[in-house]
């Protein structure tokens, strides 16, 4: 058999990350592709703060999609960390897929981050066009120019929306076939490699997030207490901290008469009980570690 019918036909298996200034669609598109909600999705800007795995397996192979932090200009430690954790999965990957919002210009941001990619040269890119659902057809031409003409060595340029998912079958056979030969690094069954508790932790966050403004996004973590099932297995205990950095925040997260913690933990519970296949009883405190986005040591602590 030659080298050709052997690329064809063995499995490929691959590690793909999607990069861009913060709020372009990388996490709606790593849940789209995968099927399932891996990462959580905001319209805040930074709301990915971790390598998330999202893993999807087709009968050509298996695409593992590692979600990561938008590339920004920090402003604390915690930024300086989360573009340390970009630039560290950038040279682990075997595909980078820079995305760029249909719906707005090419801008010195993004100029710079295609540029950045200069220091990955043995690695494969794709250029993507998101959120075309958002946009006219003269503006989805226009982008698909703009983003072809910011580098010469493109694999694959692909217009889509994660949204109404079209064309996200295009873009999966295409990183796929940019995939190296091997067999999956994981089951066929498993969709992420994030712990559970870890999950839910990223979906009580999620619920915090909607509706707070201006800085209060960058200031809130999640910790996990306790993650129990009781006996009848019918009801699963959760026991959690929502972190802020001062007391005015914490008085924000807990709302009049802790009418918006009491908001936070159901939007959360609507999410975490299908995951778990049971009720739950979601136990929510709030309390403050001063400016822990600039204090090494409780970054440490929140598992930054």
């Amino acid at each position: 058999m030659d080298d050709a019918a052997t690329d064809d036909t063995s499995p490929r298996c691959g590690f793909a990350t999607f990069v861009g200034r913060p709020n372009v669609g990388k996490s709606t598109l790593t849940n789209a592709l995968v099927g399932e909600k891996v990462a959580i999705t905001s319209d805040k800007p930074q709301t990915t703060r971790r390598a998330i795995r999202g893993i999807l397996n087709r009968p050509a192979g298996q695409l593992i999609i590692v979600d990561t932090p938008g590339i920004h200009k920090p402003r604390t430690l915690l930024g300086e960390r989360l573009n340390s954790l970009v630039e560290q999965v950038l040279g682990d990957v075997d595909v980078i897929g820079f995305c760029v919002p249909a719906n707005e210009k090419v801008g010195p941001g993004d100029r710079r981050i295609a540029e950045s990619l200069d220091g990955y040269r043995r690695t494969k890119k794709v250029a993507i066009v998101t959120k075309t659902d958002a946009a006219s057809r003269e503006e989805v031409t226009a982008r698909l120019l703009e983003v072809d003409a910011l580098r010469d060595d493109w694999d694959a340029v692909i217009p889509l929306s994660a949204l109404t998912r079209v064309q996200l079958d295009v873009l999966t056979d295409e990183l796929l076939g940019l995939m190296p030969i091997s067999p999956p690094l994981y089951p066929g069954d498993v969709v992420t490699d994030e712990s559970l508790d870890d999950r839910i932790a990223e979906i009580i966050r999620e619920a915090a997030l909607e509706g707070v403004r201006d800085e209060l996004p960058h200031s809130i973590a999640v910790t996990i207490e306790d993650i129990s099932q009781r006996e009848t297995g019918s009801m699963t205990d959760i026991f959690a901290n929502v972190v802020v950095e001062r007391d005015s925040q914490k008085a924000i997260i807990i709302g009049h008469k802790g009418s918006r913690l009491r908001d936070v933990g159901a939007r959360a519970r609507a999410q975490i009980e299908p995951l778990l296949g049971t009720k739950v009883f979601l136990s929510l405190r709030v309390r403050v570690a001063k400016e822990w986005q600039r204090d090494p040591k409780q970054l440490g602590r929140l598992g930054f």
